[in-house]
């Protein structure tokens, strides 16, 4: 697979890092062997192949030659690593009192993604929100903030929703429960806003909503809310955030988890109606708000 330069600095750290490790994983030697061969301390090799540090120039020209990587291989991972030692700000730095570092790491991810697959069992996505919504479930999620910083964490979310209306935007296939569509979120109008607002949206050719009814069963109880990111060309994930009980989104990339949550994704969207018959359902519950 070709490697797609990132826009993010983090972004671009992990990819780096992931294809160094495969790369060291493929010439058969351990982390305190690459760190000898370098004159550095294995610690080193492991930080930056888990993005925890950028990779200098030096070390980069180093692992090329160690792990004989070819021209055109070693000119993709150049562009990598000159993106991941950049330090230009992103647009959510401007909200760093509000945002933990796993959602700093989401947006990095989200804001260079050409595809999204999002499932949610109770709320909607966050993509497809509107800013009452958000506002609403934002102030029961974060109870210890404060009124100014849940109106910085909508801004945020506001600011997400650009990336489904720019020249190149992000695909979305979004999943949800007859739950998410039915729970009375922040009173009458502002569900049935919301309602109408995924009606309007789903008219973008890009973005793809579809509902598993509650009469599907156990089909849409086997797992919580989960969102998969593709930043290159296949069309499954390279980057999954799994939500936890706190709020908090949990980086996943590992080959295994990735592919159990691609057909995961795949199993519940068979089990969702199709687009139109999920788009009826909505409007039917959006009348019955009235």
């Amino acid at each position: 697979m070709a490697i797609v330069a990132s826009g993010s600095p983090l972004t671009a750290r992990r990819k780096l890092g992931g294809e160094l490790r495969r790369l060291r994983d493929r010439a058969g030697l351990t982390a305190e062997e690459v760190g000898a061969e370098l004159g550095c301390h294995n610690s080193k090799i492991t930080r930056v192949e888990t993005a925890k540090r950028a990779c200098t120039k030096r070390d980069f020209e180093a692992l090329m030659n160690l792990y004989e990587v070819p021209d055109d291989k070693r000119a993709e991972l150049a562009q990598l690593m000159i993106r991941g030692r950049q330090r230009v700000p992103p647009w959510w730095d401007a909200y760093a009192d509000v945002i933990s570092a796993n959602y700093a790491e989401f947006l990095a991810y989200e804001a260079e993604a050409v595809r999204c697959y999002e499932y949610q069992p109770l709320l909607i996505p966050a993509q497809l929100q509107t800013e009452d919504y958000a506002r609403a479930v934002t102030a029961v999620s974060f109870l210890a903030l404060g009124p100014d910083q849940v109106e910085g964490l909508v801004e945020v979310r506001m600011r997400r929703q650009q990336r489904l209306h720019e020249e190149a935007p992000l695909a979305l296939e979004a999943v949800v429960t007859e739950a998410a569509l039915r729970l009375l979120v922040g009173g009458s109008e502002t569900m049935r806003a919301q309602l109408r607002h995924l009606r309007q949206v789903s008219a973008l050719s890009h973005v793809s909503i579809r509902v598993i009814p509650f009469d599907a069963g156990e089909k849409a109880a086997c797992t919580g809310a989960f969102t998969l990111l593709g930043t290159g060309q296949d069309a499954d994930a390279d980057a999954a955030f799994t939500e936890a009980a706190d709020n908090t989104a949990n980086f996943r990339d590992d080959p295994l988890t990735l592919r159990r949550l691609n057909r995961l994704f795949q199993s519940l969207a068979q089990a969702a109606l199709p687009t139109q018959d999920s788009l009826e359902l909505v409007e039917q519950i959006e009348e019955a708000t009235r």
